[in-house]
């Protein structure tokens, strides 16, 4: 017993990481799985919550799935937040007209206010990661905001052109090389320069995200069986191969193209730390079948780290407790991983071992 107290008492003697949360669509399910990956209390030995939303929106969701034991304070600032309890900075303060399972301009006008108000925190370091709750698409449209999804707005944020979406379960990690663009734009947007910096972007991720010292990565073609040898389409051999040849000419360990429809129901799969697929459902949709209750989407390449939940708003059970919240505390988790990883390797990279000089000795018979 005095052993496990000891445990416990130097867990808590550590910084927790502050762990940003925007609360996502209000009218979504963001709320619940917030809530109920929250709740219990041993998440708040690694972490300390921070919310951007407000208390009223939480109240109300919180009432909504009978978690009536679910506590949190209240603060204006992250700089108020106290350690290792679930704290919420009220973005807003006025009432909310809340249409549950409704993608409405209201939804998107609050989901986008504590998005910005969060991203704010996290690039003034108020906190360390950022985990974003789910948003509508449609609803964000609506009140304005000009980007496809949270990948593309933190890009630009971030001054880069875009990121790396990369989907993240317990046996796999699938990124992307296109990634919310109609299918019929998929192909001419494929360049060799574009897979060949994706390839880069993944095996630097694998690297510095995940600790991977030397990352195996499998390379999708877009066509079916991988174009069948320019039979079924030729991206393959005139886009694809050649940018997987010239990351091969850097040391990278890039293999393919495979087909993606028989590598991840084959053993292959094994053999690689990172999947790079050309389109977003041809990626997401094994992933999803694969690792829907437990993954995560971490946007890569970033200057931060941000992960989320990798299900959407879900408005078809908003409201009936239905929700898992597995997805959501994943998130959590591979965010403060992640930022370990980040700072272990930062530490190590800048703290290289000198060379010291060697004193002349006498000779000595037994040299």
């Amino acid at each position: 017993m005095e052993k496990v107290q000891e445990k416990e008492k130097e867990v808590g003697s550590l910084n927790p990481i502050r762990v940003g949360i925007s609360i996502g669509d209000v009218n979504g399910i963001g709320p619940e799985v917030i809530i109920k990956a929250l709740n219990d209390n041993r998440i708040l030995l690694d972490c300390t919550p921070i919310i951007y939303g407000s208390t009223k929106t939480l109240s109300y969701h919180k009432k909504a799935i009978n978690e009536n034991d679910f506590m949190y304070q209240s603060c204006k600032s992250a700089d108020e937040a106290v350690n290792r309890k679930v704290n919420v900075v009220n973005v807003w303060n006025e009432e909310i007209n809340f249409e549950l399972g409704k993608a409405t301009e209201t939804g998107g006008k609050f989901a986008f206010l504590s998005l910005e108000s969060a991203t704010q925190d996290l690039a003034s370091g108020k906190i360390d990661v950022l985990v974003t709750a789910p948003i509508s698409k449609e609803a964000m449209a609506k009140s304005g905001f000009k980007f496809p999804g949270h990948t593309e707005y933190l890009a630009d944020k971030a001054g880069m052109d875009e990121a790396l979406m990369m989907m993240v379960g317990s046996n796999m990690r699938v990124a992307l090389v296109s990634t919310h663009i109609p299918l019929k734009d998929v192909s001419s947007s494929l360049t060799k320069e574009a897979i060949y910096q994706k390839i880069k972007a993944l095996e630097k991720s694998l690297k510095a995200d995940f600790g991977i010292i030397r990352p195996k990565i499998a390379v999708f073609g877009v066509n079916p069986h991988a174009g069948e040898n320019g039979k079924m389409g030729t991206e393959e051999i005139e886009i694809i191969l050649p940018a997987i040849n010239q990351a091969k000419g850097e040391n990278i360990l890039a293999y393919g193209p495979f087909p993606a429809d028989g590598f991840f129901g084959s053993d292959a799969m094994k053999n690689y730390d990172g999947i790079l697929a050309m389109y977003h459902d041809q990626g997401l949709t094994a992933f999803k079948a694969l690792s829907f209750d437990d993954g995560v989407n971490f946007t890569a390449g970033l200057p931060v780290v941000r992960t989320s939940p990798d299900h959407g708003t879900a408005f078809d059970i908003v409201g009936q407790n239905k929700a898992s919240a597995q997805s959501m505390r994943s998130a959590i988790y591979l965010a403060m991983d992640i930022y370990r990883n980040q700072k272990a390797r930062k530490e190590m990279l800048a703290n290289p071992l000198k060379i010291q000089p060697v004193e002349k000795k006498k000779h000595s018979t037994f040299e």
